[in-house]
């Protein structure tokens, strides 16, 4: 509906112009024609009041009558200008009607690029980039196990919910939390339960949100996250696939490497210009600190490095029931052995798993799935 109201204004304005056109035309055409020696004549006899140089005619006026318009050729004489100067008649330049189309088609070329660009920029590094949860769903009650990852959790929300209370005691907020782990292990996840239980906004974001096909777009996006976030405080900013803007900087002169320097630049930067008293948090997930620069991942920045572990055998049993209810596993398929099973599998993979199994079974017309069905489910993730 907004690009037909555009075309239809667009349109508009060339009929509009079109038709000016045309009547600028009709009144040029309606003066009187006289040829260009009686024009001469009228000059040596100062009887000029004004010319205009209209492409290839001259329109003057007389001193007799100012209001009746003559029209004659345009000689296109290098001197004639200056011999009108001279005998002191007053001289316009009127720029032709090819001229002026070209003009009109001129703006309208620079007014649809400059569109193109506000467009552009508005997909990239428009206000609504990054959506602000104001209710994330999640508390420490829906994640199965890691005890004592909540336990450290708990403590961070403790903090953020009584500021002041551990000022006292000179114990500040962290300004950011490193969460690294393998993936599906629930980074996301915990990290939504820290702003579910804190009952916080919550501002997601990953690593792809700031590529982009035009330089400097990513830092752009660096510092619209940061300023949304201080409008938005107390928040968590939650930074998913950190490894793959904050990797260690390397001046190769690469473009991708630039991009990247000066995103880790931004992010630093960033970092150093609030304080956690102010109610932002940064969460970041990664699969690898190793891989991070190391100035952003220092003491101050990133104040606590937290792994977010494979399950244990007590988090894969209450997984394995979670996710079989309503599945119909075989009696074989006990609790117990699947435990043994899904020894090193992620939360996500455990679920996959089942879920697979269940198609299959279902795919061979049977209620139940069997160990060969988990087995195979295995196999294929």
């Amino acid at each position: 509906m907004r690009n037909r109201k555009t075309l239809f204004i667009i349109s508009a304005f060339i009929l509009f112009a079109a038709a000016a056109y045309f009547v600028f035309d009709y009144v040029k055409s309606s003066t009187t024609q006289v040829s260009y020696s009686d024009f001469y004549q009228y000059f040596q006899e100062q009887k000029l009041e004004s010319v205009t140089f209209s492409g290839d005619s001259l329109l003057f006026t007389l001193k007799i009558d100012g209001k009746q318009k003559f029209k004659t050729q345009n000689p296109d004489s290098p001197s004639l200008k200056e011999e009108l100067l001279r005998g002191g008649v007053e001289v316009k330049i009127e720029k032709d009607g090819g001229q002026i189309i070209s003009l009109i088609f001129d703006l309208i070329f620079y007014a649809f690029f400059i569109g193109v660009i506000f467009f552009v920029f508005r997909k990239f590094i428009g206000p609504n980039s990054f959506k602000v949860m104001h209710k994330t769903g999640v508390h420490f009650d829906d994640i199965v196990g890691m005890e004592k990852l909540k336990k450290d959790m708990e403590q961070i929300v403790r903090i953020m919910k009584n500021p002041s209370e551990y000022a006292k005691k000179g114990i500040r907020m962290p300004k950011g939390i490193l969460l690294e782990g393998a993936p599906g292990n629930g980074k996301t996840l915990f990290a939504k339960a820290l702003a579910g239980e804190a009952k916080i906004n919550f501002i997601p974001a990953k690593a792809t949100d700031f590529e982009s096909m035009f330089m400097a777009i990513g830092p752009m996006k660096v510092k619209l996250l940061f300023k949304k976030a201080r409008r938005k405080a107390p928040c968590i900013v939650f930074i998913d696939e950190f490894d793959g803007i904050g990797t260690t900087r390397n001046y190769t002169g690469s473009a991708l490497e630039t991009e990247n320097t000066r995103i880790v630049t931004a992010l630093l930067n960033e970092l150093d210009g609030f304080e956690a008293s102010k109610g932002v948090l940064v969460i970041a997930a990664t699969n690898s600190i190793k891989a991070l620069d190391p100035a952003l991942i220092r003491p101050g920045r990133f104040d606590a490095k937290l792994t977010v572990p494979y399950p244990d055998e007590a988090a894969r049993r209450a997984l394995v029931e979670m996710y079989t209810k309503g599945k119909n596993p075989a009696a074989e398929c006990t609790p117990s052995l699947l435990v043994k099973m899904f020894d090193g599998f992620s939360c996500a993979k455990i679920e996959s798993v089942l879920n697979r199994a269940a198609l299959l079974a279902s795919q061979a017309e049977r209620s139940e799935f069997t160990l060969d069905d988990v087995k195979q489910a295995i196999r294929e993730n």
